[in-house]
C-alpha cells in the first residue's frame, strides 16, 4: 500500500493548482469590475457632454 510520503507530490500539485485557480478567478473578477466601472464612467461623460451641447 502507499505511504503518506508518496502522496506529497500529488498534494503539492493539488495545492498549487487550487491556489492558481482561485487567483485566476480573483483577477478575472477584478478585470471585469474595472471594465464595468470604466464603461459606466464613459457613458456618464457622454451624457454630460450631450446635455451641455443641448
Amino acid at each position: 500500500m502507499f505511504e503518506f510520503q508518496e502522496y506529497l507530490g500529488f498534494i503539492a500539485f493539488l495545492t498549487i493548482a487550487t491556489i492558481g485557480f482561485w487567483l485566476l478567478m480573483f483577477l478575472a473578477s477584478f478585470v471585469f469590475y474595472w471594465l464595468g466601472g470604466a464603461t459606466v464612467e464613459l457613458v456618464k461623460e457622454k451624457r454630460a457632454l450631450k446635455n451641455d451641447k443641448a
